[in-house]
């Protein structure tokens, strides 16, 4: 009774949260995301360039998984893996921006726990295979290059199948694993983070003065192996990759190759260099206001999803030309 007093309280007057003392027979049922409230009055003017980010990146990426899709040249395992990063640079800004836009219109920051549990699994689930996809597209490059007399054999639909699947099983049970222990803890000090989403350390931080979260921080751990894994996979492809490429005689083949490897690379680039950054912050406990916080942190999210169809967009040329001729006939079409 007193949670719910707090939350319509809470409702009309966003600047306003609330905190109890330790409690271990109490847990909140309620967080309250209060990023960017030092703002005050300007906070609801962050609405438009999140939203214009939002709309671009969903936008973008969907013209990018159309494309693959419509046209059939494009179903090798490369563009395969590229509509999937695309999938994934739409699934994660879903489930964060559109419930942040509406607190930046609304003031209203209340988050119910089960939502926040919900919302955190999404995020974390769909970014566990970011790194897997960037990592399947460098073994992909690594057999059409390395050894093409074998890409056929060893890049068929069924071992891609047998490899997915066991891709989905393993981030599907760390995640769920992940969160889960979560779920399990009790809330009893405070229920207010500064975030506008539910972000696992910071959530977890908050059981801390009511019981021992070891367990949480390990799963957290493991979670992080993942990505961390990948990233050796894929810098090891590479450096065998360019290895052979620059062993080889110059011409046609040799500029393509390097050409697609480095648009591999710089989404690889832009998307560990922003993950680091927001991992980063989080541990540096000085110089970083904790809104510098929150945004780098919403950048790690959203730049990705920005980037990465506007870059396979303009250097992948076989890309490039099917978007064309979808405008072109498109343009035809309306005229």
């Amino acid at each position: 009774m007193v949670e719910k007093w707090c939350l319509v309280f809470h409702l009309h007057i966003p600047w306003i949260t609330m905190e109890f003392g330790p409690s271990k027979n109490f847990s909140h049922n309620v967080f309250f995301l209060t990023g960017f409230t030092s703002l005050k009055e300007y906070r609801t003017l962050l609405f438009i360039p999140f939203c214009i980010l939002f709309i671009f990146a969903i936008l973008t990426n969907a013209a990018l998984v159309s494309v693959i899709a419509k046209q059939r040249t494009l179903h090798s395992p490369m563009y395969v893996l590229i509509c999937f990063i695309a999938c994934v640079d739409i699934c994660v800004p879903t489930c964060v921006v559109p419930r942040m836009l509406f607190s930046f219109v609304s003031g209203i920051n209340a988050w119910p726990r089960t939502l926040c549990l919900i919302q955190m699994f999404l995020v974390h689930y769909a970014c566990s295979f970011q790194s897997t996809i960037l990592f399947g597209m460098a073994v992909d490059r690594y057999f059409a290059i390395c050894m093409p007399l074998r890409y056929n054999d060893v890049m068929n639909f069924t071992n891609c199948m047998i490899i997915t699947g066991v891709i989905v099983v393993r981030n599907t049970i760390i995640i769920t694993a992940m969160i889960a222990l979560v779920g399990t803890l009790t809330f009893c000090s405070s229920n207010v983070l500064y975030h506008v989403h539910c972000e696992h350390q910071l959530v977890v931080t908050l059981a801390i003065p009511c019981e021992d979260t070891t367990k949480n921080y390990l799963a957290g751990l493991i979670s992080f192996c993942v990505p961390t894994i990948d990233c050796v996979g894929i810098a090891l492809s590479y450096i065998t990759i360019f290895v052979i490429i620059f062993r080889s005689a110059a011409g046609e083949s040799r500029s393509k190759a390097i050409s697609t490897c480095t648009t591999h690379l710089i989404v690889i680039c832009i998307t560990y260099f922003s993950s680091m950054v927001a991992f980063l912050a989080y541990r540096i406990q000085s110089g970083l206001t904790p809104d510098l916080r929150v945004l780098i942190s919403l950048m790690y999210l959203l730049l990705p999803g920005v980037c990465n169809p506007v870059i396979y967009g303009i250097r992948t040329k076989e890309i490039r030309d099917q978007f064309i001729k979808l405008l072109q006939v498109n343009k035809v079409s309306v005229s």
